[in-house]
């Protein structure tokens, strides 16, 4: 059973026309609802459909949520970034594994101190930010921020597993941005969709389903498209060994009320993550100085005071996690 809303948009148009012109396609049991999207949809902001369609199954798709000259930014940073892993192995932020091709590497963590503009040109835009302010409301705080790739012939399994398990009061949600093509045979996600609303014994759930669980969907993704995965919904990806090089940038959100009840951080930590946004704002605006700039509406209370040291305030380290729910805990270092 497929479930899926689409959001198609007509490279060209400024933005109001595209406002005007977008179309969301929701499919669901095999039939197909399509409505007007209201006006507010050229900031980017979710409609209440979209809202509802995600709590409801723990995910949502926007196809060509982010486009033209910062995907082309975001697809040069990622191989730049990549580069600088394989010739800085010993960096703890550039992630190796050993599998059956060989060592590899699989992923990059805080993207935005390592000499590329593009990820926090990406942070500072409309396209993430009008989602974080639909879903977190208001005082959203940018949590995580990595780059999950598989090398071109490297098609390592990612078991089933959730990302984080917690009292479900708020969401916590990941922007996933795929800068390649992710298809059914070639390495795409698969999702279970409504399995975020518990959490699950993911020994038992791989013992008696492997791959084939019957509620089980792929994930089919284009550059520039986006999936917004709700962090307790059940997904991973199959073994597929020999395609071409697959690239996903994870940016992870959470209210800023939602952490200071559930943790793991504290109030002090949530100051630092926020000092992010001003530099990300200010990234996006110098890049692209004829787009439309998001309004930050969050709370006086918790607006950060700058450091006045960009580079410090560029990359601000977790030290403890909210727990996931893996078969292994050597699974949870693969993800």
């Amino acid at each position: 059973m497929l479930r899926l809303i689409a959001l198609s948009r007509i490279p060209g148009l400024s933005c109001l026309h595209r406002s005007l012109l977008k179309i969301e396609i929701l499919i669901m049991d095999k039939q197909t609802t399509s409505f007007s999207t209201p006006d507010q949809l050229h900031d980017y902001h979710l409609t209440p459909d979209q809202l509802t369609f995600f709590d409801a199954n723990g995910y949502l798709i926007l196809r060509n949520w982010i486009t033209g000259e910062l995907l082309e930014r975001l697809q040069e940073a990622g191989h730049a970034w990549i580069e600088a892993g394989l010739k800085n192995s010993e960096d703890e932020d550039f992630r190796f594994a050993d599998r059956e091709v060989g060592r590899v590497m699989y992923r990059v963590d805080y993207l935005h101190d390592k000499g590329y503009a593009a990820s926090l040109e990406m942070l500072g835009s409309s396209q993430v930010l009008g989602v974080a302010e639909s879903m977190c409301g208001p005082n959203f705080v940018p949590t995580y921020e990595s780059m999950v790739f598989k090398e071109e012939g490297d098609g390592e399994a990612i078991p089933w597993h959730q990302d984080a398990v917690h009292p479900r009061q708020y969401r916590i949600y990941n922007y996933d941005l795929y800068l390649d093509r992710s298809v059914k045979g070639a390495g795409a996600l698969r999702v279970i969709p409504k399995s975020q609303a518990n959490p699950h014994d993911i020994c038992r759930l791989t013992d008696t389903y492997g791959w084939e669980h019957p509620d089980a969907i792929y994930v089919e993704m284009e550059p520039g498209d986006v999936l917004l995965h709700d962090v307790m919904v059940v997904h991973g990806s199959e073994r597929a060994i020999g395609h071409a090089l697959r690239r996903t940038i994870y940016y992870e959100f959470r209210a800023a009320e939602e952490i200071l009840q559930d943790g793991p951080w504290d109030q002090d930590w949530i100051t630092r993550r926020l000092r992010l946004l001003p530099l990300a704002l200010k990234a996006y605006k110098r890049q692209f100085p004829d787009q439309p700039s998001f309004e930050w509406n969050i709370s006086d209370e918790l607006r950060p005071e700058p450091l006045g040291d960009d580079q410090q305030e560029l990359k601000i380290a977790h030290l403890t996690h909210m727990p996931g729910a893996y078969c292994s805990a050597g699974d949870a270092k693969k993800v």
